[in-house]
C-alpha cells in the first residue's frame, strides 16, 4: 500500500512538471517580424536561453538591414576595427562610414571606370575637325573624366549595398560594409547617393551639353546591376553594359558628334571600342567573383564564376581574344597607326595572355591580386598605344602646319 501511494504520489509530480513547462513554452513563443524572427528557447532547468536570430531578406529599399552575426555567434571572423593606416585612418570617425561606403580606400573599381573615357578620348582626338586638338584640352577632358568616375563609382557602389544589404551580412568579405553592418542606416544612404549624383551632374555640366544627353542613359544601368546578380548568372555583362559607358563619351566631349552622318566613321569605332570593353569587364568581374563563389552559392547569388566554374580559363581566353579583336577593329575605323596597333592591342593580348595562365583562382588572394594589377597592366598598355597615336598625329599635323606656314611666306 505504500509502495502504491507512493507512486501515484509521483505521477502527480510529474503531472505537474509536465503542465508547468506546457505552460511555459506556451509563455515563450516566437515573436515575430517582418524582418527577424527571434525564439527564446527553455532548457531542462527552466533556464531562459539567448533569443535565435533567423535572417530574411527583404525587397524594401529603405528597410531596415537584417543584422549581421555577431563575433560570438562565428568565431573564426574577426569584427569590424577601425582603419588604422592610409587616408580612412585620418578621416573624422562619423565619415569614415561612408568613405568606406563609396570605396575610396579601394580605387581599383573607379580606374576600371576611367579607363573606357581616356581611351575614348585618345581615341577620338585625332578624329576631331578641323585640327587635332593639343595635348592640353586633351589632358583636362581626361582629368574631368577621372573626377566623375571617382564620384560616380561612389554613387554606384552605393545603390548596389543598398540592394545587397540582406545578401552582405552573409557573405565573408562583405559582411562589414557599412550598411550590412548597420553603420550607416538605408536612408541615410539614400540621402548620400543623392548628393554624389548632384556632385556627378556638377562634373558632366562641366563638358559640351551634348554629354549630358549621351550619359543620362547610364543611370538606368546603374540601377540594374544589382538586380541582375538576382535573376541571371550573367549580371557581368550588366556591368559591362554600365562601366564601359566611357567608351562613348570622349567623342561627345570633344565635339565628335556620333549621331551626324559625316561622323559614321568614328560612331563605329565608337560602337566598337563600347563592345570591346564590355567584354574586358566581364572578363576581369569574372575573376573578381571567384573570390566570393562560395558564399554567392549559399546566399543564391548568381555569377558567371558560379555558371561556368569548371570553365573559367577557358571562357577568359574566349573574352580576352573578343576584346582585343574588337579594340583592333575600333582602331582600324578611326584610322589608328602602327603605335595603336602594337602597343595597344599587342600589348592587351600579352598581358591578359599571361593574366589568365597565371591566375589561381581558388586563391582569394592571388584573384584580388590581379584584378588590382591586371587593371593597370591592361588598361596601362592600351592606354600608352593610343596616346602614342595621339601625339604622332598632332606631331605630324603640326609638322604640316608649319610647312605650310613657311611656303606660304
Amino acid at each position: 500500500m505504500p509502495s502504491l501511494l507512493s507512486a501515484l504520489s509521483s505521477r502527480r509530480v510529474i503531472c505537474h512538471n509536465a503542465k508547468l513547462a506546457r505552460h511555459l513554452i506556451g509563455v515563450a513563443r516566437p515573436v515575430c517580424s517582418p524582418r527577424l524572427t527571434t525564439t527564446t528557447t527553455i532548457n531542462s532547468n527552466h533556464r531562459l536561453q539567448q533569443p535565435r536570430v533567423s535572417y530574411h531578406a527583404t525587397r524594401k529599399l529603405l528597410s531596415t538591414a537584417t543584422v549581421p552575426p555577431t563575433p560570438s555567434a562565428s568565431p573564426s571572423l574577426p569584427p569590424y576595427a577601425p582603419p588604422k593606416a592610409g587616408l580612412l585612418s585620418v578621416l573624422p570617425s562619423a565619415l569614415v562610414p561612408y568613405a568606406e561606403l563609396c570605396r575610396l580606400d579601394k580605387p581599383t573599381g573607379s580606374i576600371y571606370l576611367f579607363f573606357p573615357c581616356l581611351w575614348s578620348t585618345l581615341l577620338a582626338a585625332p578624329m576631331v575637325a578641323p585640327s587635332i586638338p593639343s595635348p592640353l584640352p586633351v589632358l583636362a577632358t581626361s582629368l574631368l573624366f577621372l573626377s566623375g568616375a571617382l564620384i560616380m563609382r561612389g554613387a554606384g557602389c552605393t545603390i548596389n549595398d543598398l540592394w545587397d544589404r540582406n545578401l552582405d551580412p552573409h557573405v565573408t568579405r562583405t559582411r562589414l560594409r557599412p550598411i550590412a553592418r548597420g553603420a550607416v542606416s538605408p536612408q541615410s544612404a539614400v540621402v548620400f547617393t543623392g548628393v554624389q549624383l548632384l556632385a556627378g551632374l556638377g562634373i558632366l555640366l562641366q563638358f559640351p551639353l551634348e554629354c549630358f544627353y549621351y550619359a543620362t542613359p547610364s543611370l538606368v544601368l546603374v540601377t540594374l546591376y544589382p538586380l541582375a546578380k538576382r535573376v541571371t548568372y550573367y549580371p557581368q555583362a550588366v556591368l559591362g553594359l554600365t562601366f564601359s559607358w566611357g567608351a562613348v563619351m570622349g567623342f561627345p566631349a570633344l565635339g565628335v558628334d556620333l549621331l551626324a552622318s559625316q561622323n559614321q566613321a568614328a560612331l563605329t569605332a565608337a560602337g566598337l571600342l563600347y563592345a570591346s570593353n564590355v567584354a574586358w569587364t566581364v572578363l576581369y568581374d569574372m575573376i573578381y567573383a571567384h573570390m566570393d563563389i562560395k558564399d554567392d552559392a549559399k546566399a543564391g547569388i548568381k555569377s558567371i564564376a558560379l555558371k561556368h566554374d569548371a570553365q573559367t580559363k577557358q571562357v577568359l581566353t574566349g573574352l580576352a581574344v573578343t576584346q582585343v579583336a574588337l579594340l583592333a577593329g575600333a582602331g582600324v575605323a578611326a584610322g589608328a597607326g602602327p603605335a595603336f596597333f602594337i602597343g595597344s592591342c599587342g600589348g592587351a593580348l600579352v598581358t591578359l595572355g599571361i593574366m589568365i595562365k597565371r591566375v589561381n583562382l581558388k586563391s582569394v588572394k592571388d584573384c584580388w591580386w590581379w584584378f588590382v594589377n591586371g587593371c593597370w597592366l591592361t588598361g596601362g598598355v592600351i592606354s600608352l598605344g593610343l596616346g602614342a597615336d595621339y601625339l604622332v598625329k598632332y606631331v605630324q599635323q603640326e609638322e604640316l602646319v608649319q610647312e605650310s606656314g613657311s611656303m606660304s611666306a
